[in-house]
């Protein structure tokens, strides 16, 4: 079972991410589907994401939530870091793939976005994508995120270089 409800949405819930969670995210993110669009460079094994849930999920500097929709656990979003003198985060999100074009993504990061402006004192939100991820680049200019820059051949991802785009939300753009 996973976690506490922490934030509530029409179709999906932002629940804690518990360690009962761990098998699936390791699942999920060894899926190449998913990981085509991540940093992910290696097989992520289990004492490895227990690091990461160690070292992310229980910091006070990041909020990590499992997305879970109408069938279970869907995804991960994630806002980081949540106490910066400039007020300033970054969000970013993964679904698995057969979760893709139900508009979990939107809904999870809206809720994770309103609550960083209502409640967190962030100003501004930032995202990156990399070249390729047309439905990233999609759900931030759904979410009115303004497209700032490219940062040619920035990330070097799956054997090939390629473009960062970055995005961002300020606060008082933000239309809940």
């Amino acid at each position: 079972m996973s976690g506490a409800v922490f934030l509530s949405g029409d179709r999906v819930d932002l629940r804690t991410i518990e360690k009962s969670d761990l098998d699936f995210l390791q699942e999920a993110i060894n899926d190449p589907s998913v990981r085509q669009h991540l940093t992910i460079r290696w097989p992520i094994n289990r004492d490895q994401e227990e690091e990461w849930f160690e070292e992310q999920v229980t910091s006070d500097e990041r909020i990590n939530l499992l997305i879970v929709g109408p069938d279970g656990p869907a995804g991960t979003v994630g806002l980081g870091p949540v106490d910066d003198p400039n007020g300033t985060a970054e969000i970013g999100i993964w679904l698995r793939e057969r979760e893709w074009g139900q508009g979990y993504g939107t809904e999870a990061s809206r809720l994770l976005i309103s609550h960083a402006f209502d409640r967190l004192r962030i100003h501004r939100i930032e995202a990156r994508v990399f070249e390729g991820n047309d439905a990233s680049q999609e759900l931030w200019e759904t979410l009115d995120f303004e497209h700032e820059a490219v940062h040619r051949d920035a990330a070097y991802l799956h054997g090939e270089y390629r473009d960062v785009h970055r995005y961002a939300v300020l606060e008082t753009e933000w239309e809940t």
